[in-house]
């Protein structure tokens, strides 16, 4: 049994929305708590560069693509433009690249860059919030992939609760917090209409695949399918790894036995399709036992539903009907 990737359906206020600020909104300084620590932003952000599709449409879903310079997504990601609930936004806010680069958030005038590490944020490439602040450019960072202070492990609270985070955060940076409060009430309330579709049920093992073949990427419990899976109803077969996108063992894959397969939709230079990846799952020998492949139970979710994004409670909810069903 399986889907293929959907376009994951959102009330029609939710998309393409412009909101006012709220009345009460300080025009003075505002500090946050981003990644651990205080951010301060003397001023309200105009001209913001996001990079990724979950960021951007963070965004949008608090009416701030008018604050916007720009965005940047991998070619991979212009299917996740194409499904998105936001393309009225996504078609006026310009592109500004495939690769986030100093060059280019420069030439864009940012303000403030939104961002994460893998998620555009990188040491190997020298574009870090700490090189930003040298060329006095202020960054949020994308709190799915704060760092926890183990390596470059990264995650620091439940997915959902990073959302949440996230929303609140930039709700009050950008004097919208009365929006930020609606969604997540909204986000909440479709979560737990979901989560009672499994009520009682017993809980599927679920392993989320990304890519890779030597080795699967796959989410720990840092990362938007850990909730994703949990709510709707499954039990990530990878939820004690503290980290949040994470390369396994095949071995592991196995010995887990997993009763379903979550994929997620994104180019990954070996398989690019769902198609291409359930071929090599099916055609994997040691997988041949386990009962996700053997009874092909796969569910396919788009790479932007997958990573922290407004498009979180509309997978919880997809993927809680194709458990139930």
């Amino acid at each position: 049994m399986r889907l293929l990737a959907l376009c994951l359906v959102f009330s029609v206020a939710a998309c393409g929305a412009t909101v006012a600020q709220d009345p009460a909104a300080s025009s003075g300084p505002v500090t946050v708590k981003n990644c651990g620590q205080d951010v301060t932003f003397d001023r309200v952000p105009s001209k913001v560069v996001t990079n990724d599709t979950g960021i951007a449409e963070i965004m949008f879903a608090l009416g701030l693509a008018d604050r916007m310079a720009g965005y940047v997504i991998g070619d991979g990601q212009t299917a996740d433009v194409a499904s998105s609930p936001f393309k009225a936004d996504w078609d006026r806010v310009p592109k500004l690249g495939e690769k986030i680069t100093k060059e280019v958030v420069q030439g864009a005038g940012a303000d403030l860059v939104f961002a994460g590490w893998n998620y555009g944020f990188s040491e190997s490439s020298g574009f870090t919030p700490e090189a930003l602040k040298g060329l006095g450019i202020p960054s949020y960072q994308l709190t799915e992939a704060c760092r926890n202070g183990i390596g470059k492990q990264r995650g620091i609270m439940p997915p959902l609760d990073a959302l949440y985070e996230d929303l609140r955060n930039l709700g009050k940076v950008f004097g919208v917090s009365a929006r930020a409060e609606e969604l997540i009430s909204g986000y909440q309330e479709q979560i737990a209409a979901a989560g009672a579709l499994m009520e009682g049920e017993p809980r599927p093992k679920v392993f989320l695949y990304d890519s890779g073949l030597d080795q699967p990427f796959t989410s720990g419990k840092n990362a938007a399918p850990q909730d994703i899976i949990a709510k709707a109803g499954g039990a990530n077969i990878f939820g004690d790894l503290d980290d949040s996108w994470t390369t396994v063992g095949w071995e592991t894959v196995v010995q887990a036995n997993p009763d379903v397969i979550l994929i997620n939709d994104s180019a990954d230079g070996d398989n690019n399709t769902p198609e291409e990846k359930e071929k090599f799952l099916t055609g994997y020998a040691p997988l041949a036992g386990v009962p996700a492949v053997r009874d092909r139970k796969f569910f396919v979710l788009p790479y932007a539903a997958l990573v922290e994004s407004p498009r979180n409670p509309a997978a919880i909810e997809a993927f809680a009907k194709f458990l139930a069903g």
